[in-house]
C-alpha cells in the first residue's frame, strides 16, 4: 500500500467516523427541544457521507495508478 493510499484510507475512515457521530447526535436531539439542530446534523451526516464516497473514489484512482 502506498503512502498516498494509506493517507486516503485514513482520511476516509475519519470522515466516516464523523458522519456516524453526527448521525448519532442528531438521533439523540431529534424530536426534542433541539429538533432544528437535529435536522442540521442529519444534513451534515449526508454531506459527510458524500465526502466519504468522494475520498474513496480518489483512493481507488490512486490504487489503480
Amino acid at each position: 500500500m502506498s503512502l498516498d493510499t494509506a493517507r486516503l484510507s485514513s482520511l476516509s475512515a475519519g470522515v466516516d467516523d464523523v458522519a456516524r457521530r453526527a448521525g448519532e447526535l442528531a438521533g439523540e436531539l431529534e424530536g426534542g427541544l433541539y429538533a432544528e439542530a437535529a435536522v442540521a446534523l442529519f444534513a451534515a451526516e449526508r454531506s459527510l457521507a458524500m465526502a466519504g464516497r468522494a475520498v474513496d473514489r480518489a483512493r481507488r484512482v490512486v490504487e489503480a495508478g
